[in-house]
């Protein structure tokens, strides 16, 4: 539709491309170990049983 547009020719490369065919050695799981101790989260509903809750609101109870 338009005119055709003229290609540059692009430059060689000058280094290779990376080799990950060698990765590190694996670490057994009896190793692995968090570093920081981690707290449960707080409850998100509250302590409220937000189900029961909401079946009462919606049934028309």
């Amino acid at each position: 539709m338009g005119r055709a547009r003229k290609t540059a020719a692009k430059a060689p490369r000058t280094r290779e491309p990376r080799d990950f065919t060698h990765l590190p050695e694996r670490v057994p799981p009896e190793e692995l170990r968090t570093v920081q101790d981690v707290d449960p989260g707080p409850d998100p509903r509250g302590g409220r049983d937000t189900e029961t809750e909401f079946l009462l609101r919606n049934a028309g109870f």
